[in-house]
């Protein structure tokens, strides 16, 4: 694999930032989405009909709106939610007052749920395996999107920019920028130069992952050796050839994003439209920009096995031979849902490419930004 797309995987633990990193109160909040074994909770997965994943990604969209904006079943960090494989919500608990009690408390709750005829099936879990129903801590480390979008339209004068990088040249130390524009004058210069092809609506996902990644924070650093705004890991930076005096260079991160993702496209793209080509424009340019997100965050090689690996591959196969009862993001979702537990395919990559739906949306609801031909492309 291409050094540079392995460097990607790296990205996996980028918004977790050094400055928010904490213990989470959650049971099973600290166990990887990597285990490979077919019974268990993975048992439950692979017995799970394709169909399920009709209305996924709405239902994410739904819970983790709740994590970031400290609302709904989350407006106390003391909480689970329980949701299943269509990420349905099913229920809450409060936490107890230590691990084993928490874990107690999920696993009756899941059995009442099942008892209640509310799931299928369910399973209990522990400290070394996940239980199902699923279970989410609303206590985990998240961005403050009010304080990330302020500083990605810099409503303060110490969240502007300036500088010169490469070729760029952004604003004056007299007279700053936001992010925002930044990223605007970055895309536009690179336009103007041929150096890539990225579907337009992809920088309006570009600005949220500069909120997700990093809270718009210059000097965030991640306990995965991640850096700056987007979280991007000395091996990528070094790809970009951003030498350490400039890891934190803004211009610089923007640009290096830029270049990763247009690396990435380009290498997804054949076998994306071998799988997804017949799709209606409208659906496929939709799914394949989800798919350049979750490969940002996993890394384009594990994302592209999604698509042509003999195994991985089957949840693809049916949904685009079926694609006309799913929207978009089912597919992008379901494709990861129906893997759990293969490849390191976990909850986490789902996590951050609705988070950053999450954070697009906010940044197109504010009132600098809702009216532009930005927010337009949506």
């Amino acid at each position: 694999m291409n050094s540079r797309f392995a460097s990607l995987r790296q990205l996996a633990l980028t918004f977790i930032l050094v400055l928010l990193v904490q213990a989470p109160a959650g049971a099973e909040q600290n166990q990887e989405d990597s285990e490979n074994t077919e019974t268990g909770w993975t048992s439950i997965v692979r017995a799970s009909p394709y169909w399920v994943s009709q209305g996924v990604y709405q239902n994410i969209l739904t819970i983790r709106s709740w994590v970031l904006k400290e609302s709904g079943y989350c407006s106390s960090p003391d909480r689970h939610i329980l949701f299943d494989m269509r990420g349905q919500f099913l229920g809450w608990i409060s936490n107890g007052d230590d691990s084993a009690t928490t874990q107690k408390r999920l696993n009756d709750t899941r059995r009442s749920l099942h008892e209640k005829g509310l799931t299928d099936e369910w399973l209990a879990g522990d400290a070394n395996t996940k239980g199902y129903p699923f279970a989410l801590a609303c206590d985990q480390p998240h961005v403050n999107l009010n304080l990330a979008v302020g500083r990605y339209l810099g409503s303060e004068a110490k969240d502007r920019v300036w500088g010169n990088w490469d070729d760029l040249s952004f604003a004056t130390r007299e007279q700053p920028g936001s992010l925002h524009n930044a990223l605007m004058y970055t895309v536009q210069h690179r336009s103007e130069q041929n150096r890539f092809t990225l579907p337009p609506v992809l920088l309006n996902y570009l600005a949220g992952q500069i909120l997700i990644e990093s809270g718009g924070q210059a000097r965030a650093h991640s306990q995965a050796d991640a850096k700056g705004i987007l979280q991007l890991s000395p091996a990528a930076l070094k790809d970009c050839r951003i030498k350490p005096r400039n890891y934190w260079h803004r211009l610089a991160q923007i640009d290096c994003a830029l270049r990763l993702m247009q690396q990435n496209a380009r290498n997804l793209h054949p076998v994306f439209e071998a799988r997804f080509g017949h799709l209606p424009e409208n659906k496929r340019n939709a799914l394949f920009v989800l798919m350049l997100i979750q490969s940002y965050h996993g890394g384009a090689g594990r994302v592209q096995a999604l698509l042509d690996d003999e195994t991985l591959a089957k949840p693809a196969k049916y949904f685009a031979a079926n694609h006309e009862r799913f929207t978009a993001g089912d597919i992008a979702f379901g494709m990861v849902f129906h893997n759990l537990g293969r490849d390191r395919l976990g909850l986490a990559s789902l996590y951050y490419v609705a988070d950053v739906q999450l954070a697009t949306e906010a940044l197109c609801r504010t009132a600098k930004l809702k009216s532009t031909e930005f927010c337009a492309q949506k």
